[in-house]
């Protein structure tokens, strides 16, 4: 892995070259011609938020963060709108986020550990009108969800805890849960609780590809169960060879930045590791 300064140097360079393109004459959409090569810039991956990140804050705050960093899409978590909500007090917090231009493209993560809690997931996630759940059911309800995955039309992404978690510690653990399963059923990779469980990120992106339906974006302190949440770009993870997997398997979905560091204050955190991330692409 390259050094931060080294890595930084290449963003650096990445991100000068992304601002001198207009300047010399684009002639398609990505591709630029100099001196007769073609210098081709690759778009950048969308960048969403996970909405634990603003866990201890209310949704008109969590909102104004949202803006202030420039991310506008959101996967929705029950602390902010409740999985008993009514239609009307959905309708309200989905007005508020229209209004400030955001995106709720999912909700989660929710835990399912009875058919009743995997009903009242799928009935809330279609209130909210997303095609897509991120959550965490238990073994003993994989089968329902299966069956509501096909009744709903809907995807259901899998997320794993790290190695604490007795159920999902990794994506394998995930994807051998779901591999012969309803396609629809697929794999929110946590790259930071990944990493945690000795998982290498950049090649689980590329085994798992065709599951890989969402990714919560995070860094760690060190790739042992005792890492700790730090900014992206500060710890562990390679994430230029992540963002060349991702390019490389097409992936389509979502990149949700979920800080987890100083929760009570997190906007500086929280622009860093977005800010890290967009970088990160831009040189990659």
């Amino acid at each position: 892995m390259s050094s931060r300064r080294n890595f930084l140097q290449k963003t650096a360079l990445g991100l000068a070259g992304s601002v001198a393109i207009p300047l010399l004459g684009k002639t398609s959409v990505g591709n630029t011609i100099t001196d007769n090569s073609v210098l081709t810039v690759a778009a950048p991956l969308p960048c969403g938020i996970a909405g634990y990140t603003f866990a201890k804050f209310d949704l008109d705050k969590s909102i104004a963060m949202m803006k202030r960093v420039g991310i506008l899409n959101l996967s929705l978590k029950e602390i902010h709108v409740p999985l008993n909500s009514s239609q009307e007090t959905i309708n309200a917090a989905l007005a508020k986020f229209k209004e400030a231009g955001i995106n709720v493209y999912t909700v989660g993560v929710i835990y399912m550990k009875t058919k009743e809690a995997v009903d009242q997931a799928f009935a809330y996630a279609k209130k909210v009108g997303v095609t897509m759940i991120v959550g965490a059911p238990s073994y003993d309800v994989l089968d329902y969800a299966e069956e509501k995955v096909k009744e709903y039309d809907m995807k259901l992404a899998i997320h794993n805890h790290g190695p604490e978690d007795a159920l999902y510690p990794g994506p394998k653990d995930v994807y051998d849960r779901i591999k012969n399963k309803d396609a629809r059923m697929g794999l929110c990779i946590d790259i930071g609780h990944a990493t945690r469980a000795g998982v290498a990120v950049d090649k689980a992106v590329k085994e798992y590809k065709d599951r890989l339906f969402d990714l919560h974006i995070k860094d760690v302190s060190a790739a042992v169960k005792d890492g700790k949440a730090i900014e992206i770009g500060r710890g562990v993870i390679d994430f230029p060879a992540l963002i060349k997997s991702l390019r490389k398997t097409n992936y389509k979905g979502v990149c949700s930045i979920e800080f987890e560091k100083d929760m009570g204050d997190p906007l500086a955190g929280i622009a860093e590791s977005i800010g890290f991330f967009k970088g990160a692409m831009a040189g990659s």
